[in-house]
């Protein structure tokens, strides 16, 4: 469910300012998209699975990924989109213009939670660290788990540690054309 948003100053006329997307701010941006929409969707009975903000070709996006117990479907997240929408005019003051979408995580979640990677142990993933860590950057294979802030991975013959606040962007690998994920 897409919608287009315009952040307009006090008087209604369009805000020409816009905030540069640096990692610090896109940071401070999405913590504060948590606070307003996380709370919204636990009464309505979702769980905000994750929120991005960046620039594509269409311009700035901020994409909601929503679940609750037996999926989502599009009504749920025009619904959801129509209740935040207006709470986040006033909270985004200021950030500019951006298209706000809201979907489910389809078979390819997204990992955002430190509980994720306890929830979804044994299932493949793939991550980007904001650093490399050992020369590489990117990572696939089977979650173990986390333990006090540190995500392990099994890839092939060894396992790799990951600090949780290193992980850029992270989500379960997709295994087949039935959207049944990988198992081991």
């Amino acid at each position: 469910m897409k919608r287009q948003k315009k952040n307009t100053g006090a008087r209604g006329t369009k805000n020409d300012t816009t905030v540069p997307l640096t990692p610090k701010n896109v940071a401070r941006l999405i913590t504060r998209v948590r606070g307003v929409a996380e709370p919204l969707c636990e009464a309505e009975g979702f769980e905000l699975v994750h929120v991005e903000f960046q620039p594509e070709a269409g311009g700035r996006i901020l994409r909601f990924y929503i679940d609750k117990p037996g999926g989502v479907t599009l009504d749920d997240c025009a619904y959801v989109s129509r209740q935040v929408s207006d709470l986040l005019d006033v909270s985004l003051e200021g950030t500019g213009s951006y298209n706000l979408e809201v979907s489910s995580p389809g078979p390819e979640r997204p990992l955002g939670k430190e509980n994720d990677y306890e929830r979804f142990k044994g299932k493949a993933i793939k991550l980007k660290t904001y650093q490399p860590i050992n020369g590489q950057k990117n990572f696939k294979g089977i979650l173990s788990g986390i333990s006090e802030g540190i995500v392990e991975i099994s890839m092939d013959d060894r396992t790799v540690v990951i600090p949780f606040g290193e992980i850029h962007r992270a989500r379960l690998v997709n295994h087949g054309e039935n959207g049944c994920l990988y198992q081991t």
